[in-house]
């Protein structure tokens, strides 16, 4: 499906099917090697670089990815992913016991733990609102997600591309009516960029939060935070350091970034390979790339769901490169995985959702039609069974 020079660029191990982009995401080559350059730059002269070179370097990559992101680079931070973003604006917010903070129950289990650790702290209420399957319209979607608007939401917390479900939500429509009602908005993009256009400007979020190692193709470790400017006096450091009491002459671009940016020493050559990455997306005409993806990913959960007879998630425009389908009940679902893994060499996770057997399956670059094709031939076989 794709030019063998793309496929030839990831450092996978080539005997394996690797249908899991989605968990980690995959390094390409060149991208690797310029992030290794980084931290040989960084050895050979650790006070130079950390000290006098790195708030420049800093600000470089950030404006790069503030352009990629349709953003400025002062309303932006480099993180090391994006769960570590859903926590700075959690704790940020002050909880009391007559706060609710909204989401539904598509989200990301590491950071439904941090909603439900920090209301079980202040007494205050974590409401998961369902969206049923199928996806309805955006407009059957937002109206599913208001019956749990109260007077006393304080914050909208949703993904742009569910975890579990791997489904597309409408987060600008939901920004936008949260803005009229007065309500905060953090959206989830952990698994947006990259994948699909991400233009922040027009999402209107309050906070957006997202990876630049999975669907950007980044190393390991880099991600992001964006606040609306407006929005950015409510934010907290998890770590104060050195930017808290930063002056005109040591700051980094903004108050925003000198509290987050810099928290002690650390590796920031993941950060600073976004460039790269993005570089390389561009030299190989992504949108191109991901197109071709969405179409082998369309057939693919076609087949998957001919073979097990379940009812799709969503509608064909409801996700891209990655989906999540139904298997039947009686799966043993540990035992699925590892014997996807062991005897058919495939990498694809298995999850339990709300009472449902899922499989996701993530189709990135270096895929083709040979992974889908062991993927099914292994589930026909192991389902029967």
């Amino acid at each position: 499906m794709f030019k063998m020079d793309i496929k030839s660029q990831f450092l996978l191990d080539p005997d394996i099917h690797y249908l899991n982009h989605g968990s980690f995401g995959a390094c390409p080559r060149p991208v690797f090697e310029a992030y290794q350059e980084w931290q040989r730059r960084l050895e050979r002269q650790p006070v130079r670089f950390l000290g006098r070179e790195l708030v420049g370097y800093d600000r470089q990559a950030r404006q790069t990815l503030g352009d990629y992101l349709h953003a400025e680079a002062d309303d932006l931070v480099y993180i090391p992913n994006a769960t570590h973003g859903v926590n700075i604006v959690a704790r940020s917010l002050n909880l009391g016991p007559q706060d609710e903070i909204l989401t539904t129950n598509h989200e990301y289990g590491a950071c439904d733990n941090t909603w439900e650790y920090l209301c079980w702290r202040s007494s205050a209420h974590y409401i998961h609102q369902a969206l049923p399957t199928p996806l309805g319209s955006d407009e059957e979607i937002i109206n599913q997600l208001w019956q749990g608007v109260t007077s006393r939401t304080k914050l909208i917390f949703v993904s742009h591309i569910t975890s579990p479900t791997a489904l597309i939500l409408p987060v600008q429509a939901i920004c936008r009516r949260a803005r009229q009602e007065g309500i905060l908005t953090l959206i989830d993009g952990a698994h947006a960029p990259g994948q699909i256009l991400v233009d922040l400007e027009a999402i209107g979020a309050d906070f957006y939060t997202g990876n630049c190692h999975k669907w950007m193709l980044s190393p390991k470790g880099a991600a992001f935070l964006y606040a609306r400017r407006k929005a950015q006096d409510l934010i907290e450091p998890l770590v104060v350091s050195w930017g808290f009491s930063a002056d005109e002459s040591t700051t980094c671009g903004s108050r925003f970034v000198d509290l987050l940016q810099w928290t002690g020493t650390k590796d920031p050559a993941a950060a600073l390979s976004v460039p790269h990455a993005i570089q390389f997306m561009q030299e190989h005409d992504w949108p191109q790339v991901a197109a071709g993806c969405h179409a082998l990913a369309v057939e693919t959960r076609r087949r998957l769901n001919d073979l097990t007879g379940q009812v799709a998630l969503g509608s064909e425009v409801a996700f891209y490169q990655i989906f999540s389908v139904r298997l039947p009940e009686h799966a043993d679902m540990n035992r699925l995985k590892a014997r996807l893994y062991d005897e058919y060499r495939v990498e694809a996770p298995t999850l339990l959702w709300n009472g449902s057997s899922l499989i996701r399956v993530s189709i990135q670059a270096y895929n083709n039609g040979s992974d889908a094709d062991a993927l099914i031939e292994a589930l026909h076989t192991l389902l029967n069974e």
